[in-house]
């Protein structure tokens, strides 16, 4: 265990996030225990018994036949850590920079709607937890909350981003970019796969579509122009949130696909109110072909290489496949960073040693929040960071630097 007294915890860049097991540990002699067991699989089962029908189905459905969500993960079992020994890991480095922001880990919160389904609080002790532990929050266009209280939440200096559904109404997106940049979301991610909601079998089975019932269009319903769009339609907010709601994500889920043509607006749009200084991502991005457009011909900050945890499209490639073949392709020109599939630490730094500069994680913080509101998200993260902080002290790594494809079998 990780032993409180040594000295060289002093001297570390970073919180000896270790401590945490042993901290776990050590609750039985005080009469308590861990709040609940973090591996995926006890996870899941745990936040399905917590869980809504509805808000389970949501939170784990798959596109099709969840062939992409299988992949996903068997990417992750064909390659292999080769660990190193007799290496001086004391003073190990899980620190790293994303867009000028000095975080804690290559570890982020990756965007996720609705999450008035998983608890009521929704996005609020998400961001807390984020900011406390100094790890980048990404907030969804699809979020349950206003972007100004999630802002607020996440705490004076969290490192925040804003991940963009692009309505069909230009207005309204210039009112959500500038409400994002308002407040302290500095950079903005595009998703580009999601123009309508991949075919999942579980939610349309059972008709499972919250925002159809009058929930968790918050964020958009606190919107100024969307507000004067309703008032428009003769859309009461008050009393009829149903039509509200619906009115809102079929601004945003709509159906109908943008191109590369809208991207140089929506560039422009946003340096313009960041002030020249709010970096541009694209997430979705699979294929080289398409990260090679991106940076030669838009001139991007950053790619997600995600293919939405398979959500979408079934079928396709494993994200770390696709990361594997952008980094050769763009890698030393751009930012990339990963998600899709993420379940542990060892997960994460497979994702780094191939190349992404930081990665994202959703699911496993959507089962802590399910579980056990704040008190589970913190949970589920710190766990991480301990595993984490574990990997690389006894498999020889000092530095998230250090990963490479050398280490990978």
């Amino acid at each position: 265990m990780s032993d409180p007294e040594n000295p060289n915890i002093q001297n570390r860049t970073t919180p000896q996030w270790a401590l945490y097991q042993r901290e776990k540990f050590w609750e039985a002699n005080e009469g308590t225990h861990p709040p609940f067991n973090t591996h995926p699989k006890a996870l899941e089962e745990k936040a399905k018994e917590k869980l809504s029908q509805g808000g389970w189905y949501y939170a784990s459905s798959n596109a099709g036949l969840s062939t992409t969500h299988s992949v996903n993960r068997q990417a992750f079992h064909r390659h292999r850590i080769i660990p190193r020994t007799l290496v001086d890991t004391n003073l190990r480095d899980t620190t790293t920079e994303i867009w000028g922001h000095r975080v804690s880990a290559p570890i982020g919160f990756a965007p996720i709607g609705i999450n008035k389904i998983y608890h009521p609080l929704a996005e609020l002790p998400v961001a807390k937890v984020a900011g406390e532990l100094n790890l980048p929050y990404c907030l969804s266009t699809a979020g349950s909350t206003a972007i100004e209280k999630v802002g607020d939440a996440n705490g004076p200096t969290g490192p925040r981003f804003f991940q963009l559904y692009m309505p069909h109404d230009d207005e309204l997106t210039l009112s959500l970019l500038t409400r994002a940049w308002n407040a302290g979301f500095d950079a903005l991610i595009l998703t580009t796969d999601t123009w309508q909601l991949g075919w999942r079998h579980d939610d349309v089975a059972h008709s499972n579509y919250a925002f159809y019932r009058g929930i968790g269009a918050d964020l958009g319903l606190t919107d100024p122009v969307f507000q004067r769009r309703c008032r428009e339609r003769g859309i009461d907010i008050g009393q009829d949130p149903v039509a509200a709601a619906t009115f809102w994500i079929d601004s945003i889920w709509h159906g109908r696909a943008w191109s590369w043509d809208k991207i140089p607006w929506l560039q422009r749009e946003w340096k313009r109110i960041s002030g020249g200084k709010g970096p541009f991502a694209i997430k979705g991005i699979q294929s080289a072909a398409d990260a090679r457009k991106a940076v030669d011909e838009y001139g991007v900050d950053g790619i997600v290489v995600s293919n939405h945890a398979g959500r979408q499209v079934d079928g396709a490639i494993a994200s770390l496949d696709a990361l594997e073949n952008i980094v050769d392709a763009v890698g030393d020109r751009v930012y990339v960073m990963f998600d899709s599939g993420v379940r542990g630490a060892s997960d994460v730094v497979k994702a780094l040693a191939l190349g992404a500069r930081f990665v994202f994680v959703g699911r496993l913080w959507v089962w802590g929040l399910s579980i056990m509101g704040e008190q589970g998200v913190r949970h589920v993260m710190k766990s991480l960071l301990a595993d984490l902080d574990i990997l690389m002290a006894v498999g020889g790594f000092n530095s998230v630097k250090d990963f490479g494809r050398s280490m990978l079998e």
